[in-house]
C-alpha cells in the first residue's frame, strides 16, 4: 500500500470540509466560513444554527478509530483560540445572543464522490 503524499492529503481534507458544508446545510446550518485562518489557529467550518455558532472541526479517515485519533489536544487548544479571535473580529455577534459550540465531524471512508459515514459529534469539546 502506497502512502498519500501531502498534496493528495489536502485535497482529500479539502473534499471532505467540502462535504461535510453540504451535509451540514441540509440539516439547517448557514456555512459562515471555511478554512478560518489566523495566527493561533485554525477553524474548518464556521456554522450557525438558530442561536448556536458551531466551530467545526472536520477529520476523514478511512474508519472511525484513525478519525477519533486524529483530533488532539492541541488541535482542540488552536481551534479555541481561532474561535476567539472570529468573536472578536465580528463584534456584531456581541450584540446577538448565542451560543458557541466546538463540533467535530468524522468523515468516514475514502475521498470521492461519497463517504460512507458521517459522524456529527455536538459539543465535542469546551473552552475554559
Amino acid at each position: 500500500m502506497s502512502k498519500l503524499s501531502r498534496q493528495d492529503r489536502e485535497q482529500a481534507g479539502r473534499r471532505a470540509e467540502a462535504y461535510a458544508a453540504a451535509w451540514l446545510k441540509l440539516r439547517g446550518y448557514k456555512v459562515l466560513e471555511m478554512r478560518y485562518k489566523t495566527p493561533d489557529g485554525e477553524i474548518d467550518i464556521i456554522a450557525r444554527k438558530a442561536a448556536v455558532l458551531a466551530c467545526i472541526e472536520v477529520k476523514q479517515r478511512s474508519d472511525a478509530a484513525q478519525a477519533v485519533e486524529a483530533v488532539t489536544y492541541s488541535s482542540e487548544q488552536r481551534i479555541m483560540d481561532a474561535a476567539e479571535i472570529y468573536v472578536t473580529r465580528n463584534p456584531h455577534l456581541l450584540n446577538e445572543d448565542f451560543e458557541l459550540r466546538f463540533d467535530i465531524l468524522y468523515v468516514i471512508g475514502r475521498s470521492g464522490l461519497r463517504f460512507d459515514k458521517i459522524d456529527h459529534i455536538k459539543d465535542a469539546f469546551r473552552a475554559y
